[in-house]
């Protein structure tokens, strides 16, 4: 961090010191780092530093080096940074967040303060899942999605995910003709459509997810944070962490255990307004629809991605029945 960035994050964590400089990774396509910075002098021994700046050049992995992947990129951190400012403090006690610390914009970065995980117990990261963990999981969004359910997303993206369509323009002239292709519009309009409506997390990979030794969850990286049907989420993380066969295997037990927490989580916010056993058969009625979406933007973007299966071709097909 150059002498400026230091002094900022000096100031707004009131501290004396710095020491110990960690980079906990590279953002994507070269947008800056992630890192974690030692405190002397305050009630913090770290915090994480999200440390956005803005390349000459765009470096996606992909080759997706166009206007608008760089644009939707800086929104997404403007989002990311609305959400933490004004948002993530209706998490706390319900879903564990990082705590927000400050946001500062400079004329070539922006910078996001939040709490260390790893100093107050979710230091685990994991490659994989047991099902007690898939259900952990799963149990957080039902809580995230309690949270926000029928909230409108102001200052957020409309409508949440890194992959919706309309932000989504060159992937999807990218796709082969086919189906799936000339029906992607109406099947984001019944997901955009949905009368129960919460705030996605918009990018729930198993990456994104993070341990305790206790087997409590956190999860970070609210980017792509926004309004949407919750379904969105759960397709998205069961396809991050379960093979073919566990979907297939698992999808009723999993939904089933969904839905219960998101249940009793509702309850516990009081929400009398909510007709439960509508907002449940309008979204297990949207997980295949869910699935489609999720696929069109991937044919697009990488058309030879594992996530491409026989399940998610399943899902394809199901929500395109459903069309009529």
């Amino acid at each position: 961090m150059n002498q400026r960035l230091q002094e900022i994050v000096l100031h707004q964590m009131r501290a004396k010191k710095l020491i110990d400089h960690e980079v906990v990774q590279e953002l994507w396509s070269g947008y800056g780092q992630i890192v974690r910075l030692g405190l002397e002098g305050c009630n913090r021994q770290s915090l994480i530093v999200k440390q956005i700046c803005f390349p000459e050049e765009n470096q996606h992995p992909q080759g997706w080096n166009t206007k608008a992947s760089h644009l939707r990129k800086i929104k997404s951190y403007d989002v990311e940074i609305e959400w933490y400012e004004n948002y993530s403090k209706y998490c706390k006690g319900k879903c564990r967040v990082p705590e927000y610390y400050f946001s500062e914009t400079t004329e070539s970065e922006k910078l996001i303060g939040m709490e260390d995980l790893d100093s107050v117990g979710f230091s685990l990261r994991k490659n994989s899942l047991n099902l007690d963990e898939v259900k952990s999981c799963l149990e957080w969004l039902a809580k995230f999605h309690a949270v926000y359910m029928q909230a409108v997303p102001k200052r957020l993206w409309k409508i949440g995910t890194y992959w919706h369509l309309d932000t989504r323009e060159d992937e999807m002239d990218a796709m082969e003709n086919g189906f799936l292709k000339k029906n992607a519009v109406k099947i984001n309009a019944y997901l955009n459509n949905s009368v129960y409506k919460t705030f996605v997390h918009g990018d729930a990979k198993l990456a994104n997810f993070c341990f305790s030794k206790s087997g409590e969850i956190a999860a970070v990286d609210f980017q792509y944070v926004g309004g949407g049907c919750g379904m969105k989420d759960i397709a998205y993380f069961l396809s991050s962490c379960l093979s073919t066969q566990e979907c297939f295997e698992l999808e009723d037990e999993l939904l089933e255990y969904y839905f219960l927490h998101l249940r009793n989580a509702l309850n516990q916010k009081g929400l009398a307004f909510i007709d439960f056993e509508e907002l449940e058969n309008e979204w297990r009625f949207l997980y295949p629809f869910a699935w489609a979406d999720f696929s069109r933007f991937l044919k697009g973007w990488m058309p030879t991605n594992s996530k491409l299966n026989e399940y998610s071709e399943q899902m394809v097909q199901k929500a395109l029945v459903q069309l009529g």
